[in-house]
Order: structure tokens, then sequence, then C-alpha cells
């Protein structure tokens, strides 16, 4: 089933990361295929009519590599996945924003443009931004209905913000907006389904990819925090990424 096999992806993208290492550990080979070093891999992409990355393909057959399920059954396995309850989640996920606000207005003004890691066109200031843009599509997702989450969480950050004040002033009025949705959801089970750009997902799954999304992201501030030996205020611990489904590896 590995039989030309190929992964897109680009470095500092967590779901790249994540299909990566699930791949491995399944013993499946692949071939790697990083479009910021190719750039002309997305022209292959572009010709399946896929505008962004991860994506595992086999000829022109692929798949969107955002949630795992889908990748088990594009290569024909049965696999269980274990997830934390959508009130577990949502504590997690405020926990991490929360802490991320701390920590981008620590980053030094001077050092905001530089690039966060090797191989993309990423400043730190855009991943700061990042770690709340996902929340944002995710509410925009399910309350107004947009599918094309990338749309939202791949754009640069407005004109407006770009002091790492202004991100965390961002940050903290997407916090207090996912408090009110969850605040004022009926189904804390998250029983129903959220279409996206990869397809109809559950509510449950979609929260959960949210999650640990924005806690990577928020990961790889601290990295960067630390390589400037920079002490993080309040810095995330092991429990509080406790039961997400991150990957062990932060760039790639």
């Amino acid at each position: 089933m590995s039989e030309n096999l190929k992964v897109y992806w680009r470095p500092g993208c967590s779901s790249c990361v994540r299909v990566k290492e699930f791949l491995s550990g399944l013993g499946v080979e692949y071939q790697s295929v990083n479009v910021s070093a190719t750039p002309e891999a997305m022209q292959d992409l572009f010709a399946l009519g896929v505008r962004t990355v991860p994506v595992v393909a086999r000829g022109r057959d692929y798949v969107f590599a955002q949630e795992l399920a889908d990748v088990s059954r594009f290569l024909g396995r049965e696999i269980e996945f274990r997830r934390l309850a959508p009130g577990e989640l949502v504590a997690r996920w405020l926990t991490v924003i929360e802490a991320a606000q701390r920590h981008v207005v620590q980053i030094p003004a001077a050092r905001l443009a530089e690039r966060a890691t090797p191989g993309r066109d990423r400043s730190l200031r855009d991943l700061a931004y990042h770690i709340y843009q996902v929340p944002d599509s995710f509410l925009q997702a399910v309350e107004d209905g947009v599918e094309d989450l990338t749309s939202v969480y791949n754009a640069p950050p407005p004109p407006h913000v770009r002091t790492s004040e202004e991100v965390r002033a961002f940050g903290a009025s997407v916090t207090a907006r996912l408090r009110r949705w969850w605040g004022a959801l009926p189904d804390k089970a998250c029983a129903g389904n959220v279409n996206t750009y990869y397809g109809e997902q559950p509510l449950h799954h979609l929260l959960e990819r949210c999650t640990w999304h924005s806690a990577q992201h928020a990961r790889q501030i601290l990295s960067v925090l630390e390589g400037f030996g920079i002490a993080p205020d309040g810095p995330l611990t092991a429990q509080d990424y406790a039961g997400l489904p991150l990957p062990r590896g932060l760039w790639e």
C-alpha cells in the first residue's frame, strides 16, 4: 500500500510533522516532498485541485492529512484513535492560548520579523498570530459556516496587528469568543458535524485538531524564547499537553 506514496509538506507545519511521524510509526514508506524546497511540487498539487499541505498522495489519488483517521482509511488501515472529551479539550485549548498571550509579549520587538524556522517564509510575528488564527478559523467554521479554514489561518496579520502587544490583544479577543461559544453550546458532547475543505468532519474531531494545532505552535514559541535565552513567563507543562495528540518534533 506504500508503493509510490508521497507526503507533501513544509517546515513548521504542525499537521505535516504529525502525519510523517504517524506514517513512520506504522512502518509505511513514503517519498517526502518539501514544497518549500521544491516549489514545482506545488504545481503537482495544483493539478489535483489542491492548494495546501499536508497531503498524502498515490498517483492522482490523495487525501488531506489534517485528520489522521482520513489518512488511515486512505491506507486501508483500521486504527482506533483515543480522544479527550470535548470539555477537556476546550479547557486545554484555553490554557494554551492564554499562556501564549504571556509568551508572545516576551519576544523582543527587534526580532519579530525574523523567520521562525529555516526553509519557510513565516516570521515570528506571523507564527504568534497564527496561534489565534486557529481558534478564529474554528469559530468561523462552527458559527458562520466557513468551510475553507485555510483562507482564515493562512492569511497574513492585518496592517493593524504588527506589535507583540497587538498580537496579544487579538489573542485575548479570540479567547473571549471561544469561551462564549463553549458556554452557549447546548450539546457539550459535540455530536454534530462540520463542513471543512478536507471534508465533513465530526465537531469533536475538529475541536481536537484545532486544540493540538494551537498547542503545537505555542510549543514552538516557547522553543524560540528558550533559544533567545528568555525564561518563559509561566511555561506550559506536560500536564497542560497531556492527552493531546501532539507530534514529537517541533518543526519538521
